[in-house]
This record gives structure tokens, C-alpha cells and sequence, in this order.
């Protein structure tokens, strides 16, 4: 697969791409509508979800098989790899234990407003970087999962009024303000969302 690599895009190892169900894709575009697809069906999943403890490893290993399970084999399981970001692979179990921890604790003790705390649970995720790809997709869609399931609280509108499909100019927004909070600086990220 010869793929081009957008800012902020994860480079994948050979066997990753390897994982790849559908072996005709050559270019970004078919490959983001495979995988456009698969998250419209993985969020149908995701809304009939009752009662599911969404603060679990199990749950989001779940949710991100059902979101790209159908184009990627490895969807579901975490690196194995070092990349250019996220933790040591051997911490990243260990590591969302503690984020899921924190954010059950941030819900108890309403540490901060809801929507700050999805945006602040969102970027640990990101930053763990716990999968091979989709994990900024799958972090939104989980924080999202937080807000509506947990909270009763409205999703965030990640996308801003753009198509998610060509959101070159809002995605650039979208990484440097994951790079700021990177530095601890949460503001951009939290322009970034509307507060």
C-alpha cells in the first residue's frame, strides 16, 4: 500500500500494513472511505450500547475493533511497535489503566466540567496512542461515548461544520492544538472544541 501520510498521521511497520483486509487499496482516499464505512457501523454498535462500562480496557479495545475491525486485522489490540508518539508498548496497558482511573475520578469528584473533561480524557488517549492507526478517531469517539453515556451531556462537534473527509485546514488546528496540550497547554484544544 502506497499511501500518502498526512500531518500527523501514524507511519505504519510493514506488518501493520500487512493487516490490511482489503489488499487492492493503493491510495489515502480508498482506504479512508473503507475506513469511513467501518466507523459508521462501529457507531451504530456504539449507540445501542446500555449500561457498558465504558471506563474499561475491554470496552475500548471493543470499540475500536467494531471501528475499524472489518478493514484492519489488528483493529482491537494494542501496538506492539514504538511509533512517533505514544508511550513505551509495554506501558501502554498499564498506562490507560491510570487514564481510566483518572477519569472515573474526575467524573466522581467533577474535577472538571464535562465538557473539559472529555477533552482532556481525548488527549491522554491520543497521547498513549494505544493502536497502530485510528487512535485520534477513536479517542474522539470515545470522549464522546463519556459525554453522552456517562455525563447525559451533548457530544462535541469535532468536526466544526466540515466534512470529516476533507478537513485538511481544521485538521491542522486539530493537531496543533494536540501538540500544545502536549506542553500542557490546554487552551488551544479547548478553542478548539468551542470553550
Amino acid at each position: 500500500m502506497a499511501v500518502d501520510k498526512p500531518d500527523g498521521a501514524t507511519l505504519l511497520d510493514p506488518d501493520e500494513k500487512d493487516g490490511l483486509r482489503f489488499k487492492h487499496i493503493t491510495v489515502r482516499g480508498e482506504l479512508d472511505q473503507l475506513e469511513q464505512a467501518n466507523i459508521v457501523e462501529g457507531l451504530q454498535w456504539l449507540k445501542k450500547q446500555k449500561n457498558a462500562d465504558i471506563l474499561s480496557e475491554c470496552f475500548v479495545r471493543e470499540l475500536h475493533k467494531r471501528l475499524f475491525g472489518q478493514v484492519w486485522r489488528w483493529a482491537g489490540t494494542f501496538r506492539q511497535t514504538e511509533k512517533n508518539i505514544g508511550v513505551d508498548p509495554v506501558q501502554i496497558a498499564v498506562q490507560l489503566r491510570l487514564l481510566l482511573d483518572d477519569a472515573r475520578y474526575w467524573i466522581a469528584h467533577e474535577t472538571y466540567p464535562s465538557m473539559e473533561l472529555a477533552v482532556r480524557f481525548h488527549h491522554r488517549l491520543v497521547l498513549l496512542h494505544l493502536f497502530p492507526n485510528g487512535n485520534g478517531r477513536h479517542a474522539r469517539i470515545i470522549a464522546d461515548a463519556i459525554l453522552t453515556k456517562i455525563l447525559d451531556k451533548p457530544a462535541i462537534d469535532w468536526t466544526g461544520g466540515y466534512k470529516p473527509e476533507a478537513m485538511n485546514e481544521r485538521r491542522g488546528h486539530y493537531i496543533a492544538a494536540l501538540r500544545a496540550a502536549d506542553k500542557h497547554d490546554f487552551s488551544k484544544l479547548l478553542a478548539f472544541v468551542g470553550l
